[in-house]
């Protein structure tokens, strides 16, 4: 293959133009200057635990008391009890199967009205208070309270309050609406 001479021209400038190569620089001659002493890096900031959310203040945002519910039936009555432990009743729903009037009660001492906090919005139901045998603040309801509904299907949670108790705040389990239906029976 022959070039032609145009080419061969532009092929050689070219060529030539890739040799030119700037003279290489030497490193600078090494100093006598001191080098400068490392320091160590400055210690960090103590960090600042996070600042807890506050708590809320609404039942709904609260968690529900520990514990479980536990249901019994017999003859005259049936129970749904809630506390830690079968015998530690923090809360019950009785149903006097005779009467048709179911019983809340809740543990402690208190005086003053129940106060119950549904998904559905709060009611607050006459108690007495009873010392003994273990002091407890109690409701009766006519099977018929609509709020004993509201109570049975409240959003996951329902909240008991009584002046001179903390609220106690448990969970909507199927034994409170299975006493509730045994008392409508």
């Amino acid at each position: 293959m022959r070039l032609s001479h145009p080419r061969l021209s532009v092929l050689s400038i070219l060529l030539l133009t890739g040799a030119c190569v700037a003279p290489s620089q030497r490193p600078p001659a090494a100093s006598h200057a001191p080098r400068p002493t490392h320091r160590p890096a400055p210690a960090p900031a103590p960090v600042q635990p996070a600042t807890p959310a506050p708590t809320a203040t609404e039942w709904q945002y609260r968690p529900v008391a520990p514990g479980i519910w536990t249901y019994r039936a017999d003859d005259t009555a049936t129970i749904a009890r809630f506390g830690p432990t079968a015998a530690d009743t923090r809360l019950s729903l009785r149903c006097d199967r005779a009467t048709r009037r179911v019983t809340l009660s809740r543990a402690g001492s208190g005086q003053g009205p129940i106060v119950l906090r549904t998904s559905f919005g709060a009611t607050s139901w006459p108690a007495t208070s009873s010392p003994t045998p273990t002091p407890h603040v109690m409701a009766i309801r006519a099977a018929s309270d609509t709020v004993l509904d509201q109570i049975a299907y409240s959003r996951g949670k329902f909240a008991v309050e009584a002046p001179g108790l903390d609220a106690l705040i448990v969970p909507a389990w199927p034994e409170v609406a299975r006493v509730v239906e045994d008392c409508r029976a």
